[in-house]
């Protein structure tokens, strides 16, 4: 039997990578790439929370959300 698959089930693992990948660019100090990167990832975490409406993942990746734009404000600001 095929299993199905439902939406949050890709976005949880896409988002992973793509923080996986932002990490790797963070260890490499390759700013500030690793932070515009880290927000899709961010943002697809935030959808998974608010869908399995489990407020503890919301309120983490709505913070690290927060945290990384900014990041990103300041970068901006700076240049």
């Amino acid at each position: 039997m095929i299993e199905v698959r439902k939406k949050d089930w890709y976005i949880k693992w896409v988002s992973s990578i793509i923080l996986m990948i932002s990490l790797l660019l963070t260890a490499n100090n390759l700013f500030p790439y690793n932070l515009f990167i880290g927000v899709f990832g961010f943002i697809g975490w935030v959808v998974v929370a608010i869908l399995w409406k489990d407020r503890s993942l919301i309120l983490l990746n709505t913070t690290s959300l927060v945290i990384y734009i900014n990041g990103i404000i300041g970068y901006l600001v700076d240049k």
